[in-house]
């Protein structure tokens, strides 16, 4: 069990279970027995007396008897259901089931605030199977992205051998092309599968302007009136506004770069070299001119329009253009010698009119991630993944988004909208176990180990103590212990510590990629003090 305090708030969890739950090997644990003696009578739990239990233990204080009612009706169909109630193995079921996960899966914040306001769940080189060097192009990684609630999506644009059509790679390199053309109609195809909220396509244009004219005839061909268009804003339309819209955002190039020996010596020197100053997309190839210089038609498909990184990031910094906003781009290295050069507060100003985008540095070949916390402590909306690998860094971006219902967008906390930063040393609630979060708020804990229990319960509290719980995801991972071999991976999820609901919830575990496990839960138990 855990325990996460404040001056006014605490919070609690207690591990009970993990394993694929057959009803007919699978008993409740003793701790949920006592619970089910406590709000039952003579082993049967009546309608009022689950709508007690909601209200008692879960803190459910909006729970009707209605409410309970449907959770009586959707354990019909299982032999565990009594006609005059539940016993314990239905309880437990109900526990573990469907209607009591721990956080919303319904989209419940603001969605009406500028679009400023929000992280959005953001990819990078979207089309990319794998590596950043040598892998394929495809629309495989596109589609699986929208498919996990991904809105923005980036594109980078070559002009083909023949420069009479328009491919999609990582130019430079060794990747496979992939056409325009199939990208776009994988985007329209699976856009709005995860979420009705807008979806972004982030141009990384390495065209020509008659190559630019045959890109705006294709995305206006494909996208119709799904396109958002518009001209320059002085502030950002909301979300809820631009509901199944598709933006284009970009920054056109010089005429004329289309010389692949001078493609070929601008990545050679971007990935040899992380800290050069000047260079605002390391890796990523792009020019910055006016938007004159595009295509017409083209100019006309960019609803987000790209800031060009000209006079220093100070300057930019510290004379925003109030009439007007805009995207800017950095990479995470960048954004650290930022941060660390005093300018972290001038980004979360930036950033409260304006979007700001975040990518990996260009030696980040095997397509391996980066802490998202230093972008998101600041404001910036788009931290851009590789969304097609594994590791920590992944599920903790994959964790920030099963918040507001998955919808891939979420709520940027109040304090990054207000003129002074947030103090991180002031401790403002107290929740493997592992808090993810900004610095001071990173720490971890480890069960004990339970042997040969196809049920294990564990029955052990952590506290752990936040400045930024606004910030924080709780990360549990689950491993088969062996003593003579390293631990097998069991399972793991990550979620946002502020959308966590009170009470004893079923937890669903994911495997190494974040796709969820059907039947394998943690019964946790979270208690707000």
């Amino acid at each position: 069990m855990s325990a996460f305090k404040s001056s006014n708030q605490a919070f609690k969890f207690c591990f009970f279970f993990k394993r694929i739950f057959k009803l007919k090997v699978s008993e409740p644990p003793e701790d949920i027995k006592k619970l089910f003696q406590e709000y039952s009578e003579n082993g049967t739990m009546t309608v009022e007396d689950l709508h007690r239990f909601l209200e008692n233990v879960q803190n459910e204080d909006s729970a009707t008897t209605e409410y309970a009612q449907a959770i009586f009706n959707s354990l019909k169909h299982l032999f565990i259901f009594q006609r005059r109630g539940l016993h314990v193995d239905a309880f437990f079921r109900y526990l573990l089931g469907d209607l009591n996960f721990p956080i919303s899966t319904m989209v419940h914040q603001d969605m009406t605030a500028p679009l400023a306001h929000y992280f959005l769940y953001t990819g990078h080189n979207s089309y990319l199977t794998g590596n950043q060097l040598s892998s394929d192009s495809s629309v495989e990684p596109i589609i699986q992205a929208l498919r996990r609630g991904v809105r923005v999506i980036e594109l980078d644009l070559w002009p083909n051998s023949k420069k009479n059509d328009v491919k999609v790679s990582h130019g430079g390199t060794l990747t496979s092309p992939v056409d325009l053309i199939k990208c776009l109609r994988a985007i329209k195809d699976n856009a709005f599968v995860a979420s009705e909220y807008p979806v972004v396509i982030t141009f990384e244009d390495h065209l020509t302007p008659n190559l630019q004219a045959k890109v705006a005839q294709m995305v206006t061909k494909v996208f119709g009136d799904m396109l958002y268009q518009t001209g320059h804003l002085e502030e950002f339309p909301s979300p809820e506004s631009m509901k199944r819209k598709i933006l284009i955002s970009t920054k056109p190039p010089e005429e004329g770069l289309n010389s692949s020996s001078k493609i070929e010596k601008s990545y050679s020197k971007i990935e040899s070299d992380d800290n050069d100053k000047d260079q605002l997309d390391g890796g990523e190839f792009v020019e910055y001119v006016d938007e004159e210089k595009a295509a017409p038609e083209y100019r006309k498909l960019i609803a987000i329009h790209a800031m060009k990184l000209r006079g220093g990031l100070e300057k930019i910094l510290r004379n925003i253009d109030p009439y007007q906003v805009s995207r800017l781009s950095m990479s995470e290295q960048q954004l650290e010698n930022a941060v660390n050069n005093n300018l972290g507060a001038d980004i979360v100003r930036f950033t409260q009119r304006n979007l700001l985008r975040v990518y990996p540095k260009g030696t980040r070949i095997t397509s391996s991630n980066y802490n998202p916390f230093v972008g998101w402590e600041h404001g910036a909306q788009m931290v851009a993944f590789n969304m097609q690998g594994i590791g920590k860094h992944l599920r903790i971006m994959q964790g920030m988004f099963r918040a507001n219902g998955g919808c891939g967008y979420v709520k940027k906390p109040d304090f990054l909208l207000v003129k002074h930063p947030f103090d991180q040393s002031e401790v403002k609630t107290i929740l493997k176990v592992a808090i993810a979060g900004v610095e001071a708020d990173i720490k971890k804990e480890i069960t004990k180990t339970i042997s040969d229990q196809w049920v294990p319960e564990w029955n052990e509290e952590f506290e752990f103590p936040l400045s930024v719980p606004e910030l924080a995801l709780l990360r549990i991972e689950v491993f088969d212990y062996d003593d003579t071999r390293k631990h097998d991976f069991a399972g793991q999820t990550c979620l946002p510590v502020s959308e966590l609901r009170s009470g004893i919830r079923a937890v669903p575990l994911h495997n190494r990629h974040g796709d969820q496990y059907k039947y394998t839960r943690l019964l946790v138990r979270f208690e707000f003090e």
